[in-house]
């Protein structure tokens, strides 16, 4: 199969060694559980700037004291062995966007002793480790603590108010034996406050289950209806860990998404509450997967596909108010769908589930085996009704990934075989592709070979669900072993899969694109544009966060072939998505009608024009040169040469629609101004709650483009400026002055500002060039500020989030003044790119690039 040039693969330092070892998160950033390092880097940078967790050998917790002769028991036998003191990471998952105290992902770390903790980015502490944030092992440990290891009798609420309960930890090997086996020597040197009556063997070897961790994974981000939380200062959006273990059980964990995000605050505390337990299996449990079926908005269904040591495979129904609003501990918050798979003698090592592309009612459900073998099945949640698609022997050994995409309609498996498989699902059966083998691979010459890959253990496949990546233990014997052998380990490599056959409904390209491009057979470009097309019209959905480098790197790839063919396929996405049309209408007519119906595209189409304008239709032309074409500050530097002979409709598409943005944030600010009530109930020490800013700039923005602004957003400021309140008027000054030298900034521009110091006899002293806020347009200050990649414009003031949801321009409205008066602050997002912002990091740290 032919692709776009392939992708770098990357280097690691150490080896996986359990399955699911590679994860994709929500931001574009990819977590490799490789020995006792977790690595977190960017897939489009292999050799660029890294994150790192480390895992170090942890202090056992006391759980009990048996008497010595109870050592010999069975049950205890695993425990007095073991002498392990290099752990490492045996489980990885990410959380969803929004999680972290920046907006980002938290990542939650299982560790082969059984301990769990969750790490958030490093954003404001200029460092490569990432920051421990919660201890589940610890918290799990006092609630257990407070019950007696019974697992139930203390409401979350109480138990959130209870002190840290720091337990009594050994300090050597010896120590740890003695825990287990104290004599008369050993009790007389332990505290009066610290003994603990005997306990059996048996009840310490099911303590010690309890709070062994095996395997952790996020939910996907669950909306809580807000009229349940009086309280302003709760989150409404939560996410739920689920972290199996050893006993069988499940422990679940409440995640609230934080009210207001910040890039200054290093210590933002992580607001987490205990759920209850679950007793999922009888025995290990060694793989989960969430999924949330959302095809009925008003009740959304939250599922649960685990699986065991045991061979068993269930799938379970959360109790939404239970599982989000309750503040007690409950063991009844999951009602059991069905046994997928009784028990048996082949263990169940990982499960993938989604949502069938076709019937939003129904998911996909793949079991891997530790035979190798793999299992689908088609469940309809609604009649509950479950229907095994078919069994195949794909692999030699132990599934250790699986992964799919495109909706259901392909998976992909890897094994400890080192084998990856691509399977389409055609109707009710699973179908294999040709082999990943006959895929172009990188032609790096600095790496090893990838012939000395020695097996797989993971597989992710990336947002836009273009590439998949899966990461490789070397055989080292294969290595160089003066130079690779003494530090390579794994290795992640890349694959594009976006030429994959998978639903063909487009037409072939014309024959002069094909023509451009011969190293591409006709058929495989028409299946490219289909997949690209159909990733870009996921990305619709509002709750679907816009981060889709694979699909501009894939259209970059095509495009240095000097050919015609990504304008062709964008072309087509614009028909289709903008103006409804399947006929092939002439460039030049679909550009302009979309130009001149710009005012009626959702706000999230709107965002992802610009983001294709700017980084792939305008990709010669960085954001400085985009601004200075913008800008009509004649203060500005001297537009290149080359810049005005790309005047072309794609500038004038680009521009058309940040000023529509820009033109519906205006609208929307004044239209809160209107009712005084709006400032009344949101001051500004509320956090959270939006209110509008920079009205000053906003007016003289007007007045400066009233030849270019529509006469609905005219008629709405000149209401503003006439009856403006008092409040208002205080809090939006149209004085500014520059963070330097305190002269005074007049507004010329919303992108930049120029302070009006004068100039020295004796100095050439230039006036300051002072970013404005890309929301507010006021002059941003020296603090840290909020950055898009895409764009490069700087945020201070977060912008409303109804301005994200926006239909089309309509300000004249009841219901547009009652959502502006309750509107609260939205992610850090950028208003005209839609991405989300990140705190702008030297070269050498690691930084999520979404686009």
């Amino acid at each position: 199969m032919s692709s776009p040039s392939p992708l770098q693969s990357a280097m690691l330092m150490g080896s996986p060694c359990f399955p699911n070892a590679i994860a994709w998160s929500q931001d574009n950033l990819i977590a490799v559980a490789s020995g006792n390092l977790v690595t977190i880097l960017r897939p489009d940078l292999p050799n660029g700037p890294r994150g790192l967790i480390k895992v170090l050998p942890r202090e056992p917790l006391i759980v009990g004291f048996v008497h010595r002769k109870d050592v010999v028991s069975g049950c205890l036998m695993p425990t007095s062995l073991y002498r392990d003191d290099k752990p490492v990471v045996q489980s990885i998952s990410w959380s969803p966007l929004g999680m972290a105290a920046n907006s980002g992902c938290l990542l939650a770390v299982c560790t082969s002793e059984g301990h769990v903790k969750v790490y958030r980015p490093p954003f404001c502490d200029f460092c490569a480790d990432w920051i421990e944030v919660v201890d589940i092992t610890e918290r799990l440990f006092e609630y257990l603590q407070c019950t007696e290891f019974k697992g139930v009798g203390v409401p979350s609420s109480d138990f959130s108010e209870v002190p840290s309960i720091r337990p009594c930890l050994q300090k050597n090997a010896l120590a740890q034996a003695n825990s287990i086996t104290p004599n008369d020597e050993l009790l007389e040197e332990v505290p009066e406050n610290q003994l603990s009556p005997l306990i059996s063997a048996d009840e310490y070897a099911f303590r010690s289950a309890m709070l062994y961790s095996l395997v952790v994974s996020w939910s996907p981000l669950l909306r809580v209806a807000s009229e349940f939380y009086p309280d302003p200062n709760t989150s409404a959006s939560v996410s739920l860990l689920a972290v199996g273990g050893k006993s069988g059980k499940i422990s679940f964990w409440r995640f609230y998404q934080p009210d207001c995000y910040t890039i200054e605050e290093s210590k933002t505390p992580t607001a987490v509450k205990f759920v209850g337990f679950l007793q999922a299996h009888d025995s290990w449990i060694t793989t989960m997967s969430w999924l949330l079926f959302a095809f009925d908005s008003s009740i959304p269904l939250i599922i649960l596909a685990t699986g065991s040591s045991d061979g068993s495979v269930k799938v379970w129904l959360g109790d939404n108010d239970k599982l989000l609003k309750s503040s007690e501990v409950d063991q009844t918050s999951f009602l059991l769908l069905n046994e997928v798979i009784t028990v048996n003698a082949v263990p169940v090592s990982v499960l993938s589930v989604t949502v069938h592309v076709q019937y939003p009612s129904k998911m996909l459900l793949a079991i891997g085996k530790g035979s190798g073998s793999i299992e689908i099945w088609l469940c309809d949640i609604s009649s509950r009704e479950f229907d095994k698609l078919g069994s195949y022997d794909a692999h030699y050994y132990a599934v250790t990934g699986l992964a799919w995409a495109f909706g259901g309609r392909f998976l992909c498996s890897c094994s400890q075989d080192n084998l990856l498989r691509g399977w389409i699902l055609h109707e009710r059966r699973l179908e294999e592709m040709t082999t990943f083998s006959e895929m172009p691979r990188s032609n790096d010459s600095t790496g090893p070979s990838r012939d000395a890959f020695d097996s797989c253990f993971g597989v992710a496949v990336s947002p836009g669900n273009l590439v998949v990546a899966t990461v490789h233990c070397f055989d080292v014997v294969k290595l160089n072993r003066m130079y690779e052998g003494r530090i390579l380990r794994a290795a992640i490599e890349y694959l594009w899969i976006g030429g994959l056959q998978v639903d063909v409904w487009l037409k072939s390209p014309s024959p002069c694109y094909i023509e451009e491009l011969p190293s591409f057979p006709e058929k495989e470009l028409t299946y490219w544009a289909a997949n690209i097309i159909w990733s870009l019209n996921q990305y619709q959905c509002l709750d679907k966060p816009l981060v889709f480098w694979d699909i501009i790197a894939a259209l970059l790839a095509f495009k240095d072939n000097k050919s015609k063919y990504v304008e062709y396929l964008v072309i087509k996405w614009l028909s289709l998505s903008y103006l409804g049309s399947r006929t092939n209408l002439p460039p030049e007519e679909v550009l302009s009608r979309v130009i001149s119906r710009l005012s009626d595209v959702p706000s999230r189409l709107l965002h992802l024009l610009n983001i294709m304008c700017r980084r792939v239709m305008l990709a010669h032309l960085d954001a400085d040169q985009i601004t200075t074409i913008n800008s009509k500050d004649h203060n500005l530097e001297g537009v290149c040469p080359v810049i005005e002979e790309q005047m072309s409709n794609w500038i004038k598409i680009l521009l058309g629609s940040e000023r529509e943005l820009r033109e519906r944030h205006v609208g929307f600010s004044f239209s809160a101004v209107k009712t005084t009530k709006s400032h009344l109930k949101a001051p500004p020490s509320q956090p959270g709650h939006w209110y509008p800013v920079g009205l000053a700039q906003m007016e003289q923005w007007v007045a400066l483009n009233k030849e270019q602004i529509r006469e609905q957003l005219k008629l709405i400021a000149s209401k503003v400026t006439h009856g403006k309140s008092r409040f208002a008027t205080k809090r939006c000054s149209a004085v500014e002055s520059c963070c330097y030298c305190s002269a005074s900034v007049p507004f010329e521009s919303p992108e930049f500002g120029f302070c009006q110091s004068k100039k020295r006899s004796n100095d050439n002293v230039k006036p300051h060039k002072l970013s404005r806020c890309a929301v507010c347009m006021e002059v941003c200050p020296s603090s840290p500020l909020w950055f898009c990649v895409c764009c490069h414009r700087s945020v201070f003031r977060l912008a409303p989030e109804p301005l994200f949801r926006m239909s089309s321009f309509c300000l004249d409205s009841d219901s547009s003044n009652r959502t502006s008066s309750d509107a609260v602050s939205s992610k850090p997002l950028c208003p005209f790119c839609g991405i989300l912002l990140q705190r702008k990091q030297p070269d050498f740290l690691l930084s999520p690039a979404p686009v």
